[in-house]
């Protein structure tokens, strides 16, 4: 998995793959740079009444060229998603989860996350808001070894379809109000494109069942003090009559949820 190296200083033939990269703190230590051919990606995809969409995401997903699994969760849905996925359940790297009520977001992640067998965690939308052609630009911090974490960010000059503009303020207040509260500078707090290692999946246990996962997750990597990057993606919004589901409500419970993660874990 790893291409290989080591703190310059303090030895020549350590192994740089510790449990804990962030483990040296010498300003000489080079963090491990990651062998593509021998990272496995898990691509998790949260489901939620996508059946229009659903068969596109996936193609477009199995079309990037990586060594990968799809996990997809279905959280409850109710308008024929599930006979959709039926027909990806026992197809080589697919696994294909359900819940018995509707959770909401979060849940369906932490249900895909604890199913994870790869080396790197992409989060994946079911909408196609978010371009899996995408993917190159995500990985390279982590593979070069400058990143623990990274976000795909809508604000940073990608293409983007052009939408609402109460929307991208209330975006750009709740990542002002985090980056307020994690000492970090994000321009997109709420992007849907998190990308991260296994060693921070494994670090931190989330409890957000709907999309306070966001605030959450970003308030719990700060606390580890994971290294983040975020790089420019691509972005096609939807509007309410294509199936957008997020609304004014979740706005609100992402302010409760910045202030909570400020003070608690």
């Amino acid at each position: 998995m790893v291409a290989g190296t080591h703190c310059l200083h303090h030895a020549t033939d350590e192994p740089a793959y510790r449990a804990d990269r962030r483990q040296c703190r010498c300003p000489f230590y080079l963090h491990p740079v990651l062998d593509l051919t021998l990272v496995k990606l898990s691509i998790v995809i949260p489901v939620y009444n996508e059946r229009d969409t659903l068969h596109v995401v996936i193609s477009k997903v199995e079309a990037v060229d990586y060594e990968k699994e799809i996990i997809l969760i279905d959280d409850y849905s109710t308008d024929g998603t599930r006979d959709v996925l039926k027909e990806y359940e026992g197809r080589e790297n697919f696994q294909v989860l359900y819940h018995d009520r509707n959770k909401g977001k979060g849940a369906a992640l932490r249900t895909g996350f604890s199913k994870t067998n790869g080396e790197i965690i992409i989060i994946q939308d079911a909408d196609l808001e978010y371009n899996p052609a995408d993917y190159g630009i995500l990985l390279e911090p982590i593979l070069d070894g400058r990143a623990d974490v990274v976000y795909g960010s809508r604000f940073l000059g990608g293409p983007h379809r052009v939408l609402f503009y109460w929307h991208s303020l209330g975006n750009k207040f709740l990542t002002t109000l985090s980056n307020m509260s994690t000492n970090l500078n994000l321009t997109d707090m709420e992007t849907g494109y998190k990308v991260f290692t296994k060693e921070v999946n494994d670090a931190l246990t989330f409890k957000c069942n709907r999309f306070g996962f966001e605030p959450e997750f970003t308030a719990k990597v700060a606390k580890k003090k994971f290294r983040i990057y975020e790089v420019p993606i691509s972005y096609s919004g939807r509007d309410y009559s294509e199936g957008k589901k997020i609304t004014w409500k979740d706005g609100f419970a992402a302010l409760w949820y910045i202030f909570k993660f400020r003070f608690s874990d």
